[in-house]
């Protein structure tokens, strides 16, 4: 009798996790091979993070079954997280999953597939590296890298790996600003000459973990393996969960939120970064120790490199200590402006005379979104929960996982809002007026290449 793959898979199939795996035994390149539409794609988590825990597992449950997508590992450096992870996992997903100490025995598991980063920021960029030089396609969060040589290894590791990237910008896989950006590209805006970006909230705990701190043990986790390529420093818990105060381990604001909307920037002009930045800001109120700012504005100047006689500017605000304002996406042509907190297009503040753009400029809702669509705002909260731009994200990945199509937030633009973000933290940082170098692509402040 002919065996049949399933026979195949039964027969070496081991006890208890290895059991459930199923193909153990097989190379993760055979099982490429006979990869199919009806077969389970096999993930692992890394980094147990509250991101993956309130944000992912939620988008992920929302179309794995559909997608045949299944998590079997999860890999988290200190020991509690680990622990929490396999039972949270284990929980949702309705088997056993494994826990290991480190990406290296994770990457020992020949039937993950690919895997979801999550980690510390000045992370993402170097777990995204092992994961494709292991053969494995990754959904990876932002900021994808905080300095250029980050970003640049991240980068090449990628394209010459052919392995499918996601990065987590999910604006990109958003209705309104999938319209938005049709509606600009197909020239009906006019020539973008202004963009306004807030970003405001009142949250004197945001990123502090003061709970967990004094439960962090330097002898459960690997403080070397934390900090990977910074410099050594001793061992300090504080710097390992609240990692969003504390340069060179985040860049704070620029990374976490600027770099969701600045991206939605260079999506909508086809500019890949900006030609300078100036910034300020400081730690005005929030005085527990943080070195990152709580108040922060960036302003850009984008436009082609060749003629600085044409572009626009960006102005980016930020602030952790009065949420008015909230947070808002504004683009300005000569005719109109597009308001991506109304998802709406209007003539107002264009020209209203002799200018044939801003007449036919028509107060209208940007196409294609339906009425829950057109409720749905961007949370400011530390958890979305299943907020439906991180589901459609996390199911155009699945999708592309599957096609081997480029997802709507391919590597390129974790590179370009990575340049962003680095040229901000630069400017603010040393208080010089920030440029790139395309030829060497580093980020000059002054006439010096910015690290940190």
């Amino acid at each position: 009798m002919k065996t049949t793959r399933r026979d195949f898979i039964r027969k070496t199939s081991m006890a208890g996790v290895a059991g459930y795996m199923g193909t153990m035994g097989l190379s993760a390149a055979s099982y490429r091979r006979i990869l199919g539409a009806n077969d389970r794609v096999r993930v692992g988590v890394v980094g147990f993070s509250d991101r993956h825990r309130n944000d992912h597992i939620p988008a992920f449950l929302t179309s794995n079954k559909e997608q045949n997508f299944d998590i079997i590992a999860v890999s988290d450096i200190w020991k509690k997280r680990r622990e929490d992870g396999k039972d949270f996992l284990t929980q949702k997903m309705g088997h056993p999953v494994q826990a290991c100490v480190n990406n290296d025995e994770l990457y020992n598991i020949k039937e993950v597939d690919a895997v979801i980063i999550s980690t510390a920021d000045f992370q993402h960029a170097y777990h995204t590296v092992e994961a494709v030089k292991a053969g494995r396609d990754t959904y990876t969060e932002k900021p994808l890298a905080e300095t250029m040589e980050d970003n640049r290894a991240v980068l090449k590791a990628v394209k010459e790996s052919g392995k499918i990237v996601q990065i987590g910008s999910q604006r990109r896989s958003g209705a309104n600003y999938q319209a938005a950006a049709d509606f600009i590209k197909e020239g009906k805006f006019g020539s973008i000459v202004m963009v306004e970006l807030t970003w405001n909230v009142n949250q004197p705990g945001r990123w502090r973990r003061p709970s967990l701190v004094p439960l962090l043990k330097e002898e459960d986790t690997d403080w070397k393996r934390f900090l990977i390529n910074r410099p050594y420093e001793p061992f300090d818990a504080r710097k390992h969960l609240e990692f969003r105060l504390f340069w060179p381990y985040s860049s704070g604001i620029p990374g976490q939120w600027m770099s969701h909307q600045i991206d939605t920037v260079h999506w909508f002009s086809g500019l890949a970064h900006p030609r300078s930045v100036s910034a300020n800001g400081g730690i005005y109120l929030w005085k527990d120790g943080r070195k990152n700012a709580d108040t922060f504005t960036a302003v850009f100047d984008y436009g082609p490199l060749n003629d600085p006689s044409t572009g626009f500017q960006v102005m980016f605000t930020s602030r952790q200590t009065n949420a008015a304002g909230d947070v808002k996406e504004i683009y300005y042509s000569n005719g109109g402006m597009l308001n991506l907190d109304t998802n709406k297009i209007t003539p107002e503040g264009g020209l209203k005379e002799n200018h044939a753009r801003a007449m036919n400029m028509q107060p209208n809702l940007l196409p294609e979104m339906s009425l829950k669509e057109l409720a749905a705002k961007v949370s400011t909260d530390a958890s979305t929960g299943n907020d439906p731009l991180t589901t459609a994200h996390m199911r155009n990945w699945m999708e592309c996982v599957r096609s081997r199509k480029q997802p709507n937030a391919p590597i390129e633009a974790g590179y370009h809002h990575s340049i962003a973000v680095i040229m901000a933290n630069a400017a603010y940082r040393t208080g010089e007026k920030v440029t790139f170098d395309e030829k060497t692509q580093e980020v000059m402040a002054g006439k010096k290449v910015f690290k940190y």
